[in-house]
């Protein structure tokens, strides 16, 4: 729910209504639910308020989990987010449904999902309103009343925001619901969403059995990513019964690629997230519905040991994030930040496994299980992530050697222009992979040719085949990301046929002209936005492109640069022909006191100017870095280290001297 965008009301909230004694705390939530993170729909992310939101699509979505498998495969929960009510409660000081919507009334659809064999949940929020612009009828004061007809309809969910909450204490609004959901009698598992304002992973295991961690996601890879980095260091507060939730998941949506959504299916459930699909099922394409139902990914997520992963590393935005499993084993999730492909890698040891004479390695996604010798790793897609299951057992024998996939650097081509790329094939396993060929494929009309050998009688561990590659785009080609494609195929020592392929992104470039500009008139080569699109010379406007306003820093109007939101990076190619990159940086005025951010320039893998964290009350600050041969220039905005609120950067006046 969007409450970070609602401000609190002014009404006095009444008193709670008549509570009764609370039933005896069974688990440190309080309830002894969801001893796995809750897995099932909210229709938020996909409708918000508009009016399709209504008791036909409820029932179709209870459907589609039947149909499509996402009931067997462990989704349950079908869950109603806000304006499901009339805008005022009845004589008796009743909820009500909204009449448009749920004709049928709740109880009906509720009696509708439990013929499924499903739960079903409902929202309300921890104030005198909801979240939603029109302010529906809110809990504070009637908590025990509410509560209490929730479990009448038969609601198996409550989730509870934290629009208009007067002010109140958080831990005595949601202690209040917590009592009063336990008082009805009724298992209703309890999520707690005030959006990590107050710590919730601090307090919020005795009360409820999930807490939101952050604010809202929204479609982008950066929102996704902000939420993900957020989410990640609490894992401590985690376990069974009592989890961190950074939010709702978009898979589906259309606002990431494919690539993109599986790495977010992938961190939440190794983050053991509540999975919520956010998507509208009815419209959803068969690719999505391969992602939300992957088995062996669901199963990651499920484990009943309960624990989230932690993070072992992250430099250079090459994540490694390892998951205890119940049966000794280790989820790893090898995923990649930034917008080329990236080796990383890690052990079996450093990940909590013991010292073994082999290893299985499960591949979750291509479902495909390999023998390492101990390294775990893998080249990884821009934006994508490689998830492992990995153990330490006697059955590693029975499965091929395990090879990597790698490109020496970030494919940058000029088009009409050569350029000499290197691949490298090396093998991982306990046992040698035999007769390893290797071949670079790129698209049509693309020339690709071997510079040396392709191919290897036998790769043991350790061992690499290394070919160089001349690549040509042709003339006139588009500036661009492109797909090249390395294809290696081997034997294992038994014989069989083993095929691993890894797509590499390459990019069509074009040199900067000489002389001075402006950097934002150049191509991107990738541009990440924590919401809404990077703007070229407006603000962020959060939503569309085109949907800011001018650049305003410090009542200073700039009529060139970038708006992004944080978090956020953008880079340029400046093919190690430029010197210098000048800008005048900041808050946007349009966000009033919010918002708190710091900017850096970073010259191929070298931070060449940082500022300290800006606030709105601060007028434009000159910044100026010294890239001199670097062939990316990267700009990159952060939340000031306080999380995003609001968090409009301005690059303005953004120059470049080549």
């Amino acid at each position: 729910m969007a409450g970070l965008l609602c401000a609190a009301g002014t009404i006095v909230p009444a008193v709670a209504d008549s509570p009764a004694p609370a039933h005896a705390v069974t688990s440190q939530s309080g309830n002894s639910l969801a001893l796995t993170p809750p897995m099932g729909f909210n229709n938020w992310n996909s409708t918000h308020c508009r009016a399709e939101f209504d008791e036909s699509m409820v029932k179709g979505i209870a459907d589609i989990f039947v149909e499509k498998g996402l009931k067997d495969a462990g989704y349950q929960y079908v869950n109603l987010d806000d304006c499901w009510a009339k805008p005022q409660r009845n004589a008796d000081g009743k909820l009500e449904a909204d009449p448009r919507r749920f004709p049928n009334g709740i109880k009906a659809v509720a009696d509708y999902v439990h013929s499924k064999g499903l739960k079903i949940g409902i929202y309300t929020s921890a104030g005198t309103k909801t979240c939603d612009s029109v302010g529906l009828p809110g809990a504070l004061g009637h908590e025990y009343s509410d509560a209490q007809q929730f479990a009448d309809w038969g609601i198996d969910y409550l989730k509870y925001d934290n629009c208009n909450n007067q002010g109140i204490d958080a831990r005595k609004r949601y202690t209040t619901m917590r009592d009063a959901l336990a008082a009805t009698g009724r298992p209703i598992v309890y999520s707690i969403c005030e959006w990590g304002e107050n710590k919730p992973w601090e307090w919020a295991g005795e009360l409820g059995n999930l807490w939101r961690t952050t604010g809202d996601i929204n479609d982008s890879w950066g929102s996704m990513l902000s939420i993900m980095k957020q989410n990640l260091p609490l894992a401590a507060a985690a376990g069974p019964g009592r989890w961190n939730d950074p939010d709702m998941l978009e898979v589906g949506n259309g606002g990431m690629t494919d690539t993109e959504y599986r790495t977010h299916f992938s961190m939440w459930s190794i983050m053991a997230a509540p999975l919520l699909i956010g998507s509208d099922l009815r419209k959803a394409s068969a690719e999505t519905f391969e992602i939300l139902s992957n088995h062996e990914v669901v199963a990651v997520d499920q484990d009943p040991l309960g624990k989230q992963g932690t993070v072992l590393s992250s430099a250079g935005g090459r994540w490694v994030v390892a998951k205890e499993m119940r049966d000794g084993s280790r989820a790893v999730a090898l995923f990649n930040e930034t917008g080329s492909a990236q080796r990383i890698a890690t052990t079996a040891s450093e990940v909590g496994l013991p010292q073994a004479g082999g290893y299985t390695m499960r591949d979750l996604w291509e479902h495909r299980s390999y023998n390492t010798a101990g390294t775990v790793a893998a080249t990884v897609p821009a934006h994508g992530t490689v998830l492992l299951r990995v153990s330490a057992d006697d059955k590693w024998a029975a499965h091929p050697p395990a090879v990597e996939l790698g490109l020496e650097s970030t494919p940058l081509i000029e088009a009409g222009r050569t350029a000499t790329l290197t691949t490298t094939v090396t093998g991982l396993g306990r046992t040698p992979a035999r007769k390893v060929s290797a071949l670079l494929t790129g698209p049509s009309g693309w020339r690709v040719k071997a510079l040396s050998p392709t191919a290897a009688p036998a790769l043991p561990t350790g061992r690499s085949l290394t070919t160089r590659w001349q690549v040509t785009a042709p003339a006139g080609t588009p500036t661009g990301a492109y797909d090249l494609t390395l294809d290696a195929r081997y034997r294992s020592p038994a014989g069989a046929r083993v095929r691993s392929t890894v797509p590499f992104r390459a990019h069509v470039v074009v040199a900067p002209p000489a002389g001075d500009g402006y950097l934002s008139d150049l191509p991107q080569l990738s541009a990440t936005n924590g919401w809404g699109p990077v703007e070229k010379d407006t603000s962020n406007g959060e939503s569309g492109a085109g949907d800011g306003n001018p650049l305003t820093i410090g009542g200073t109007v700039f009529t060139k640069g970038l708006g992004v939101h944080a978090d956020s990076a953008v880079e340029f190619y400046t093919g190690g022909a430029c010197r210098t990159v000048t800008a005048q940086v900041g808050v946007d005025d349009e966000k009033d006191a919010k918002g708190t951010v710091a900017f850096e320039i970073w010259a191929d893998g070298t931070k060449a100017a940082s500022t300290g964290v800006l606030t709105n009350a601060m007028p434009a600050l000159p910044v100026t870095a010294d890239v001199s041969g670097a062939q990316v220039v990267r700009l990159v905005v952060t939340d000031g280290g306080d999380g995003v609120d609001s968090d409009h950067a301005d690059w303005a006046d953004l120059r470049i001297t080549c």
